[in-house]
């Protein structure tokens, strides 16, 4: 019996709904039976794999090595840093009962590791010869939030969180500037995402921080997604665990902290971004399978299709792209026609597809098909000699890579909009993207423009210096140009 291609919403028609189809049917992940929660599936987590490597190796290069610290945080150290509290305190989950026994002090699931981390550095950090201290952890975190979905916002998430301690001021600042470079050009050159990067307004702060500075991505739909954040945390951690060390001028004196993560929903903004009417499409670097082999059987040919099929899939995986060995699979099923096997990988947003049939075992060939313009490119090799045409393969995936890259930045472009007109600052940030527009600074203000908007302060543009640039919403004196949007 004929397997019948999925049904999909079309992107061009309901994001939302494509999104949700995309990873259901895409089998990237699902709902898991507790509330808010998901499943990754084989697919959804090799992609959160390759997150790892790739920004992985980002975070090494700074000299970050990874650790891991508890998941369970005593409530007394969680009450030592008030700010923190405050910020986190509606999202935290307790433990209560361990054992069947009444805890006599209740652990957070962690929401973030700052004050386990700080309560340890305390011990650890003596004299200013054990700075920096340079720590990157992968693990999951919990926050209780109200409105949830894949990917983008959920209970439990996966991410990383980086964690420094440094002698000076200068040097985390220099810290916290460097981790956004690092997150804006992870998500431009290996997600081929369009970001904005700059510094969060107060109210848009991490708890506890000084100073948070962001990358901001903005999807179809005119939402604006923060897809990291660098955190400079200034002294408050270090004052409220004690972290001190002694300089070398025979002073104590407390350090200066940083944090930074990128979660799992980069994914989801990634996923957004990148996509048509038949699915998802993978930029190259980041896909778990960058080429698919898609044989198309008939009964004369198939065992000898099929064979070779499986000799190219070793063949192509000693092959290199991006500097990493090709991810190549074949799909063997003999039960799902050609037409299945294409909308299937189509869907989970494989770059290239490469097909052969009867006339292509002929030609020693197989026909290279891109996912994002659908361009036919044929490929000869020789399985004897161990040889085929890699280099043309390379500069295909290269070519999806480009393009998407390319396309993003030009999509970001168009939903930038200027405007001194709180009228036309509405309409923009109803849908339409990005409002560019002046700011007095005060908190007093942006919270009454999220009342009347439901938009926020992004990042910061610019600070004014001229004095002749009146707030959108307030007509007082401006002190910023800011990026406005509503966000998920």
């Amino acid at each position: 019996m004929a397997i019948e291609s999925k049904h999909i919403a079309k992107r061009s028609e309901n994001l939302s709904e494509w999104y949700t189809d995309v990873i259901l049917q895409g089998e990237l992940a699902d709902y898991a039976p507790v509330r808010g929660c998901m499943v990754y599936r084989e697919y959804g987590y090799a992609i959160w794999e390759r997150i790892k490597t790739m920004l992985g190796r980002r975070i090494r290069e700074t000299g970050a090595e990874n650790v891991y610290y508890p998941l369970f945080i005593p409530r007394s150290l969680l009450l030592k840093e008030a700010q923190h509290v405050a910020g986190f305190s509606p999202q935290v989950a307790w433990v209560t009962i361990g054992g069947g026994e009444k805890l006599a002090e209740p652990l957070a699931v962690r929401p973030t590791s700052e004050v386990i981390i700080g309560t340890m550095w305390a011990k650890w950090i003596g004299s200013y010869r054990d700075l920096p201290v340079l720590q990157n952890q992968w693990v999951n975190v919990v926050r209780w939030e109200k409105a949830t979905r894949p990917f983008l916002r959920t209970l439990e998430f996966l991410w990383q969180e980086g964690h420094t301690a440094h002698r000076t001021e200068e040097e985390a600042l220099r810290e916290t500037e460097q981790m956004l470079d690092v997150y804006r050009e992870f998500a431009v050159e290996d997600l081929s995402m369009a970001v904005l990067a700059g510094v969060k307004s107060e109210s848009e702060r991490f708890a506890g921080a000084a100073e948070t500075y962001a990358i901001e991505a903005m999807m179809p739909d005119g939402k604006a997604l923060q897809s990291g954040t660098s955190h400079f945390l200034g002294q408050n951690f270090a004052k409220a665990f004690d972290i001190k060390f002694l300089d070398d001028d025979n002073t104590e004196k407390y350090v200066w902290t940083t944090s930074w993560g990128v979660s799992h929903r980069i994914i989801g903004g990634m996923i957004m971004l990148h996509g048509d009417d038949n699915g998802l499409i993978m930029p190259p670097q980041a896909a778990p399978v960058q080429a698919i082999i898609t044989p198309i059987l008939y009964d004369e040919t198939k065992a000898e299709t099929l064979a070779v099929a499986e000799k190219l899939v070793k063949l192509l995986s000693r092959g290199t792209a991006f500097g990493e060995p090709l991810r190549v699979r074949a799909d063997l099923d003999e039960a799902t026609s050609p037409g299945f096997k294409f909308g299937k990988w189509e869907l989970k947003g494989v770059p290239v597809r490469l097909e052969i049939g009867p006339k292509d075992l002929a030609k020693s060939q197989v026909i290279a098909v891109t996912r994002d313009e659908r361009s036919k490119h044929p490929l000869i090799f020789d399985l004897d000699a161990g040889t085929f045409e890699f280099e043309k393969l390379v500069e295909l995936l290269a070519g999806v890579q480009k393009r998407l890259r390319e396309r993003a930045a030009s999509e970001l472009s168009s939903r930038i909009f200027e405007t001194a007109n709180f009228e036309d600052f509405k309409d923009i940030v109803a849908g339409k993207g990005f409002a560019v527009a002046a700011w007095d600074g005060t908190t007093e203000t942006e919270l009454a423009v999220k009342e009347a908007t439901s938009a926020t302060v992004r990042v910061l543009k610019n600070e004014v210096t001229s004095g002749k640039l009146a707030c959108i919403y307030s007509g007082r004196p401006a002190r910023y140009v800011a990026y406005w949007g509503q966000s998920y």
